[in-house]
């Protein structure tokens, strides 16, 4: 069949077409995406404005109409972080779905976690042994562990790129004491993820650490999802101390940025870096898959 899936997340809408069937992997097909940074029309009360549901809708409407267009039997959609934060969600679920006729559904952090770890075995494979996985999105960081399909353990932090960028860094605060506070809070949830033992293979997922990687040297996306991109936390450093004093022009200029992402990656930096020291991790591997293919890959063992 030809499905499609929604992924609103708290910087982008990104609409994921694949040819899915019985024996063999998701393909893509096509990609309609468009940055909404939803997480910048939260207002104090943490409620989504007007105009941000308005920019929203309008996306999803867009969305489904190129879902239509290119054929989709399917259109499973889910919100992250900004929706999932919002005071007024089932305000802006409602207003999405009566738009287009959707089931937009939010997801918790917790599920963000375990099926992006579903994902990440099925891309590798059993072979990987005991998976790490970790994903920076714009409002949190996912963490999970585990051995089998679905993780032993896993935990979702308030710590997002867009989040700690406009909640820490556009307030005045510093990169060294953004960096402590990042780490008291990992520190706290690493115990959990470490018992079992360490990983036989570290991964990571999401916009932010394919971005890292590839200002750290690793192969463009044109070379394809086969060829294996790694993270090394000594470059990592050293790019967190140069990001530090980089304007957000300068940043946007480095290979593997958006523009519209740039302003996020001093914070990305700081929370990758701290993940990968406070879990012992000297290396990880970019993994192609995440949230999006693990939903598909869950509703097509349900069918």
């Amino acid at each position: 069949m030809r499905m499609g899936v929604l992924d609103i997340g708290s910087n982008t809408g990104h609409l994921l077409i694949v040819d899915a069937f019985r024996g063999g992997p998701p393909v893509p097909a096509h990609s309609f995406k468009e940055p909404l940074r939803l997480a910048e029309h939260l207002d104090t009360e943490q409620r989504v404005s007007d105009e941000g549901i308005a920019r929203l809708v309008k996306y999803a409407v867009s969305a489904t109409d190129e879902a239509a267009e290119k054929g989709c039997d399917t259109v499973l959609a889910f919100a992250t972080s900004a929706v999932r934060d919002a005071v007024n969600a089932d305000a802006v679920i409602a207003a999405v779905n009566e738009a287009t006729h959707l089931d937009l559904q939010v997801l918790p952090g917790e599920d963000e976690a375990r099926l992006t770890f579903l994902a990440v075995r099925r891309w590798f494979g059993w072979s990987s042994g005991r998976l790490g996985v970790f994903d920076i999105g714009g409002g949190s960081l996912e963490l999970a562990a585990g051995t089998d399909e679905q993780p032993e353990v896993v935990s979702s932090l308030p710590l997002g790129a867009g989040r700690l960028t406009r909640e820490r860094l556009d307030q005045g605060v510093s990169v060294p004491d953004l960096r402590l506070a990042v780490r008291r809070e990992i520190g706290q949830a690493a115990g959990p993820l470490l018992r079992g033992g360490a990983f036989d293979r570290a991964v990571a997922t999401s916009k932010t650490f394919r971005s890292l990687a590839r200002m750290c040297g690793a192969a463009p996306s044109t070379e394809g999802p086969y060829v294996r991109r790694t993270l090394e936390r000594r470059q990592l450093t050293r790019l967190v101390d140069d990001l530090a004093t980089c304007s957000t022009e300068e940043i946007a200029a480095m290979p593997g940025v958006s523009t519209d992402r740039a302003h996020q990656m001093r914070a990305g930096a700081v929370v990758a870096e701290a993940t990968m020291d406070l879990f012992g991790v000297e290396e990880l591997e970019i993994c192609p898959w995440a949230l999006r293919e693990g939903v598909l890959i869950e509703y097509l063992d349900h069918l």
